[in-house]
C-alpha cells in the first residue's frame, strides 16, 4: 500500500509544476522595431537613412526556456512578429504619408516642427512658420497626432495585445527618431529639444 503512494507522490511532485505552468506572451522587441522602422520608413518617404546600431545579437535561450519550447512549442511563437498590415493601419499610413509630404515636411526642414519623445508631433518654434500657414499647420499637427494615436493602437488591437500599446509607442518613438534626418529637432528623455 505504500508503494503506490510513493508512485502517486512523484507522479504529482513531476506533473504539478508543469501543470501550473502559466505561459507569458513577451512583447517582441526586435520584430517591433523592424515593423515601426518599415512603417516610418514609408511614411517618412522611403529616403531615411538606415539606423547605424548593429543588428542585435541572436538571443541565447536558457535551458529551462528551451525545455519549455519543447513541452510547448506555440509558448514563445505567438509573440515573433509584428503585424502592421491591416486595412485600418494601412490607410492611416497614408493619410500619414500624404500629409507629412504636402504639408509637415517643409516645417520639420525648417526646425519648426519636431519629434516628440512621445512618438507625437509638437510645433517647436512657432515663429519659424508664416504667420498666415500658423492655423492650418497647427491643424495638421493635431490630425497627425490623432492618426499616430490611432497606429499605435490599431497596432497593438491587430497583434491581439491591447496592453502592448505603451510598448509600441515607445519602439516608435525611438524609431522616429532614429530616422529623423540631419537638422531635424526630437526631445530627448527629458523633454529638451536637440537637433539631429
Amino acid at each position: 500500500m505504500r508503494r503506490p503512494l510513493a508512485v502517486l507522490a512523484l507522479f504529482i511532485a513531476c506533473v504539478a509544476p508543469v501543470a501550473c505552468v502559466t505561459i507569458n506572451v513577451y512583447f517582441p522587441e526586435a520584430a517591433a522595431q523592424k515593423a515601426a522602422g518599415q512603417f516610418v520608413d514609408k511614411v517618412l518617404g522611403g529616403e531615411a537613412p538606415a539606423p547605424s546600431d548593429p543588428p542585435p545579437a541572436p538571443e541565447r535561450k536558457n535551458p529551462a526556456a528551451a525545455l519549455l519550447d519543447l513541452l510547448v512549442p506555440s509558448a514563445h511563437a505567438q509573440g515573433a512578429d509584428i503585424t502592421v498590415q491591416t486595412p485600418q493601419i494601412q490607410a492611416i499610413q497614408v493619410r500619414m504619408q500624404e500629409r507629412f509630404s504636402t504639408q509637415l515636411r517643409a516645417h520639420f526642414d525648417s526646425g519648426a516642427l519636431g519629434f516628440t519623445r512621445d512618438a507625437l508631433v509638437a510645433v517647436r518654434d512657432a515663429a519659424l512658420i508664416p504667420l498666415a500657414q500658423r492655423a492650418a499647420i497647427n491643424a495638421a499637427v493635431a490630425a497627425e497626432n490623432r492618426d499616430r494615436e490611432a497606429a499605435y493602437r490599431e497596432i497593438a488591437l491587430a497583434n491581439g495585445h491591447a496592453d502592448w500599446a505603451p510598448q509600441i509607442r515607445a519602439t516608435f518613438a525611438q524609431q522616429w527618431i532614429e530616422r529623423a534626418r540631419p537638422g531635424w529637432y526630437y526631445q530627448d528623455s527629458h523633454s529638451v529639444w536637440q537637433r539631429k
